[in-house]
């Protein structure tokens, strides 16, 4: 597996303003998720906890999902969620802010949604390579490929964004897929305490969870026991409160971005210098890792 990444982003953006037609979607398949994020990824207990011990469980957020036909489904808000034993399943996922990028091979910079560790300068990830990255991450798009699926690759060259998939042979080294039957407890989780989300369901359908929403549910998978669905309490409200009370660079530079940004797809109003200088204080003054640029390493 080959890839050419330098300049393109597209697995960590939203691009579907600049070309609806050649992106995807994750409202696809049995289940699709409650929100409208693009290529959210899902990430496995110990790499929310990994976050939460780093101080970042600011940067995460809760996917649930719609109910298949024949699935066991609990109804909150008004809204059916897909259940097992009545609770809601759900993943964790990594929130994403706009911010201004020209991604897919484009020199127009638009707000755009994007990861949140992504460097809207460099595009790269300010993770790349840290024991956090998550394995999603790191083997992209080698599932794809072993499943003969579509891969963002793929997308972004119909969408005229140059060559990027190289060499279509996947790795021998692939991880466990993320989902399976290995995945309850592990990356697909429980909510133990439906009856505790009146409101919380509909402010994540409408895009207005509040801190407090995404703390609920990083709680419950930090205190999920893998292949199982038993919760351990006493993680469960220890995980909560650490991400309630979570103050990273990382949140804080979702709100700078929502404070700042302009409508979705919207070209941004800055030259390359402005626009630098409000990355550097909204993202690398405030404590954020470094990227190392595209020279020393290659695409």
């Amino acid at each position: 597996m080959e890839l050419r990444c330098e300049g393109c982003a597209g697995c960590c953006v939203d691009w579907r303003p600049l070309d609806p037609a050649a992106a995807g979607s994750d409202r696809v398949g049995r289940r699709p998720p409650l929100d409208d994020v693009y290529d959210l990824v899902p990430l496995i207990r110990d790499e929310v906890v990994g976050f939460l011990d780093r101080g970042l469980g600011d940067a995460m957020v809760p996917r649930l999902f719609e109910p298949a036909e024949g699935d066991d489904r609990v109804r909150v808000d008004g809204t059916d969620l897909a259940a097992v034993d009545d609770r809601p399943v759900f993943v964790i996922g990594l929130r994403k802010p706009p911010k201004p990028v020209a991604p897919i091979g484009t020199d127009t910079v638009r707000w755009l949604d994007a990861c949140v560790f992504l460097d809207p300068i460099t595009l790269q990830c300010r993770i790349h390579g840290d024991d956090v990255y998550p394995r999603t991450c790191s083997a992209y798009p080698g599932h794809n490929l072993v499943l003969d699926a579509e891969t963002e690759c793929e997308r972004v060259e119909a969408a005229g964004g140059g060559e990027r998939l190289l060499d279509d042979e996947p790795p021998d080294d692939l991880p466990a897929p993320a989902f399976g039957p290995q995945a309850l407890g592990s990356t697909v989780f429980a909510y133990p305490d439906p009856d505790d989300l009146d409101g919380v369901v509909a402010r994540l359908r409408d895009g207005g969870a509040t801190a407090d929403d995404r703390a609920r549910f990083v709680g419950a998978a930090a205190g999920s026991r893998p292949g199982s669905l038993s919760v351990d309490r006493d993680r469960m409200a220890d995980a909560r409160a650490r991400t309630r009370e979570g103050d990273s660079w990382a949140g804080d530079a979702i709100r700078g971005w929502h404070d700042r940004s302009g409508a979705d797809g919207r070209t941004v109003g800055l030259d390359d210098d402005a626009r630098e200088r409000l990355v550097r204080e909204l993202e690398d003054d405030a404590g954020a890792p470094g990227t190392p640029g595209w020279d020393d390493i290659g695409s």
